[in-house]
């Protein structure tokens, strides 16, 4: 059945191929982005079933402003897939407070924008889905990546929490885990590194940067069968709260749950009947 999907950061990455694959099967689709020009060229130029228009995910007004010409061209919006999203790599005393904020900003706020502004329009109808992608760094802490992982860990944080608020007017919502994907995240548009430099970690950061740099293009994940098993879950009736995508991320996310687990049957002895006794 066609539906009508808004898609964010669709000029490039894993949003084009959303976008792409979305049109392809007939869906009608909203394909946002800062540069809209970037967009409907990635797209194919313009097509009956393609509204392309102007977002930046960090700005209350251009959300609400996106979603109003939606709803104009097409009437409903039946899919949000929040998949823009930026990378501040470094270590956390050399990630500046202004670039830890912009992190937050992009990552955590951003989504939370697009979804405020779309959810009347669900609510209206009693349906939608609310699609956020997240990162395999939102389950699992890694060096270099105290930034991000903070800002996906917000998002898994809201996503699971939105599901209690929303699901009574019949709207779902989904958190997507990739592992590693070639969704050109590492390229220069979406990655900054650490403004500030300390010499203790400068080693450490020389040697690490460089292996994030040569990871770009080359992640086992193919982005277009990810963009097709995302349209899949977009079709389910009952989608699932989580997707885990890839079998690195599914191998993470597994052994996450055996150590939590472990961990909370290692603090039974001490974490257990510290109620105020009456």
């Amino acid at each position: 059945m066609s539906k009508v999907i808004f898609v964010t950061g669709a000029g490039r990455g894993l949003g084009t191929d959303i976008g792409r694959q979305a049109l392809a099967a007939g869906h009608q689709v909203v394909a946002t982005g800062r540069r809209p020009e970037t967009v409907l060229r990635a797209l194919g130029g313009e097509q009956d079933n393609l509204l392309v228009t102007a977002l930046d995910i960090t700005s209350t007004d251009a959300a609400q402003t996106a979603v109003e010409a939606a709803v104009t061209r097409f009437g409903r919006i039946d899919v949000l897939i929040n998949n823009a999203a930026a990378f501040q790599a470094g270590y956390f005393e050399e990630i500046s407070d202004a670039q830890m904020r912009a992190q937050i900003e992009t990552n955590l706020f951003g989504p939370m924008n697009i979804t405020r502004a779309v959810l009347p329009v669900m609510r209206a109808q009693r349906s939608g889905h609310i699609v956020t992608v997240s990162s395999i760094a939102g389950l699992v802490g890694q060096e270099f990546c105290v930034a991000y992982a903070a800002s996906k860990f917000g998002v898994e944080g809201w996503m699971e929490s939105l599901r209690h608020d929303v699901e009574p007017f019949g709207i779902r919502t989904t958190i997507v885990e990739p592992g590693f994907f070639r969704t050109e995240l590492l390229v220069d548009a979406s990655t900054s590194w650490a403004e500030l430099s300390i010499d203790d970690y400068a080693e450490r950061t020389e040697t690490t940067k460089a292996m994030w740099q040569s990871m770009n293009g080359q992640q086992a994940g193919d982005p277009v069968k990810l963009a097709d098993a995302l349209l899949k879950v977009t079709g389910l009736d009952e989608p699932p709260l989580r997707f885990v995508a890839g079998d690195d991320a599914i191998a993470t996310a597994e052994a996450k749950g055996q150590e939590i687990t472990q961990q909370a049957t290692a603090s039974r002895t001490l974490g257990s009947a510290l109620a105020h006794a009456a």
